[in-house]
């Protein structure tokens, strides 16, 4: 039997939408373990995540754009143009799941250089994947109704695969601190790293449709440097990846520090259960809810924003989601702060499904504006640009890390223990920080010309 047109529609937009699992997916899981894991089980230093952390920024200074650059200068041929280069990054994306936690202990020392050599390798893989992939949304989608439509089915599919992301090492994980985590986190990569591999698969191969470009437009592509100039003097471009960057500052704060805030603040253990759920657990059903609710409102940020317009929508997402971190910094380790601290992250879930619905949908505002003025359409070195500017959300996530554990018993190294300094400092961390951050993020949305009504 025929299908009909809205059902084939459909499943292209289905087809695409699953590159949220080896797109966010990995991200996530690489966001919600690697500190984590490097810092309470590997036990580097203080000062050596931290050094790491801004070697692999500066390594996305370079990277980023270049990849995408690469990208746009590509000839479309028999695998087409992003697709060739998903292609090449696909397989090699799902191996640095289990890749990101083989660390070596012979020789003494070796640790930091291999936290530092696979966290660069994980930016390199990810990245020639992340930016052929969101190139293809605007290129695919080309008018706002369609970019709406496929976006609603796009970011429920995400939200699935990055709640999936963060439900294995909860589930497998066991408390943070207590010793012998070590297996359960190859473990956990190794499952995820499977169900990358069968739903990336079906995306690479059924997923893509791409349009090929002429002669005429790939001759009109700046350079390298050109194209880094062009977007950098776009104003509209810069106000909203730099708002971009402290979104992702927050949510790079929530999935990193939660976990850590669910021992120490909250004081939930293997011995001091709440609700039958240990540390990691709790941290995951936390998370897990949050995305659940991101899912259920997306639909409310697709009328919000064909309403009041894109830019008023994402405005709005900040003012709401500064003022739901606002609590966890008087939440205790009792049980009524318990309960509430797992309420208030369903609650900011309503940030989370803005931040995942709005920015695609204004980066196309803005590759389409460039497209009128210019007459080729830049995707992906926009996206590679962003890509940069978006790590630096990493650097400011481990440099505020930092800087609050000057002050606490965590000043060296790990230690399993929440004393009153310490608990402070996750409490400002997961409340003052991304609040501050969504008001800058707020204030530079004010500045963009695109997306109103």
């Amino acid at each position: 039997m025929k299908m009909s047109d809205q059902e084939v529609k459909f499943k292209d937009r289905f087809l695409f939408a699953l590159n949220g699992f080896p797109d966010l997916m990995t991200y996530q899981f690489f966001q919600a373990t690697v500190f984590v894991f490097y810092f309470t089980v590997i036990g580097i230093e203080t000062f050596a995540m931290w050094i790491g952390y801004i070697i692999w920024g500066f390594w996305n200074m370079f990277n980023d754009p270049l990849l995408g650059y690469i990208s746009d200068r590509k000839k479309y041929g028999k695998y087409g143009k992003r697709k060739y280069f998903i292609i090449i990054a696909f397989i090699p994306l799902c191996l640095m799941m289990i890749f990101l936690f083989t660390v070596p202990t012979i020789p003494s020392g070796i640790e930091v250089f291999y936290f530092i050599f696979i966290i660069i390798l994980f930016e390199l893989v990810y990245t020639l994947f992340d930016v052929n992939t969101k190139s293809l949304f605007p290129e695919m989608w080309p008018t706002e109704q369609e970019r709406s439509k496929t976006n609603v089915v796009l970011r429920i599919v995400t939200i699935f695969a990055i709640l999936t992301a963060f439900m294995i090492p909860s589930f497998l994980i066991p408390d943070i601190g207590g010793g012998g985590e070590f297996p359960y986190y190859i473990m956990s990569g190794i499952i995820v790293a499977i169900i990358v591999g069968v739903t990336g698969f079906f995306f690479v191969f059924f997923g893509i449709k791409e349009k090929e470009e002429t002669q005429e437009q790939r001759e009109k592509r700046p350079t390298f440097f050109k194209s880094l100039k062009m977007a950098f003097k776009n104003k509209n471009f810069v106000v909203l990846v730099l708002a971009n960057m402290f979104t992702w500052f927050v949510l790079n704060m929530l999935t990193s520090m939660f976990s850590l805030y669910c021992t120490y603040v909250l004081g939930i253990s293997e011995s001091s259960k709440f609700l039958g759920l240990g540390p990691f657990l709790f941290y995951g059903i936390s998370i897990v809810l949050a995305f659940v609710v991101a899912a259920i409102v997306m639909p409310l940020h697709k009328k919000i924003g064909l309403k009041y317009g894109m830019r008023t929508g994402f405005m709005i997402t900040m003012v709401v989601m500064a003022l739901t971190f606002i609590p966890f910094l008087f939440y205790g380790q009792d049980t009524l702060s318990r309960l509430f601290a797992i309420i208030n992250a369903g609650v900011i879930g309503f940030g989370i499904s803005g931040i995942m619905f709005y920015f695609d949908i204004l980066m196309g505002y803005v590759i389409d504006e460039d497209e009128e003025k210019t007459g080729v359409k830049r995707s992906a070195s926009f996206y590679g640009t962003n890509a940069f500017i978006h790590r630096f959300s990493i650097i400011l996530f481990i440099s505020s890390v930092y800087l609050v554990f000057q002050y606490t018993a965590w000043q060296t190294s790990f230690v399993p223990t929440g004393t009153l300094d310490v608990i402070i400092g996750l409490q400002l961390l997961l409340s003052v920080f991304p609040a501050i951050a969504c008001v800058l993020a707020f204030i530079l949305m004010y500045f963009f010309r695109l997306g109103r009504k």
